[in-house]
């Protein structure tokens, strides 16, 4: 018998991150922070579910890393701008217990995210691990 995953988020970065980057690139300075953004939105995806997070990127997904609550120690977040802020999305930056970070770099929701990853914690730090609804 599987367990059922609830999927919370599933997508790429937010589309506003490339669309500011690409009205920015009238100076050729910020050429390599345009190139990022349209990599990032091209080949970077993310999905947390009630169960796990896995961040896919590389070439067509090649690179795929999935972490599951047990092993995040800590859940921070970082606005990335005022436009961040005025369309929701920012840097979520979660360590696992072996002290490796990952950085979800403009998600979406980023703030609601955050505090949903948080409370997964949260129930496995007192024990609750009771199962999801069918």
């Amino acid at each position: 018998m599987a367990v059922q995953e609830e999927v919370q988020f599933e997508g790429r970065p937010h589309v506003v991150d490339l669309l500011v980057n690409t009205l920015l690139l009238v100076t050729v300075i910020w050429l390599p922070l345009w190139v990022g953004s349209l990599v990032r939105f091209l080949f970077v995806r993310y999905r947390i579910t009630n169960r796990r997070v896995t961040i896919q990127s590389g070439w067509l997904g090649q690179k795929r890393s999935d972490v599951v609550y047990r092993e995040i120690a800590s859940v921070k977040v970082i606005p990335n701008s005022l436009i961040g802020g005025i369309f929701n999305y920012g840097v979520l930056i979660f360590t696992t217990k072996d002290g490796t970070q990952f950085e979800m770099k403009s998600l979406p929701r980023f703030r609601e995210l955050a505090q949903y990853m948080e409370e997964r914690l949260d129930r496995r730090r007192t024990g609750d691990v009771s199962r999801t609804k069918r």
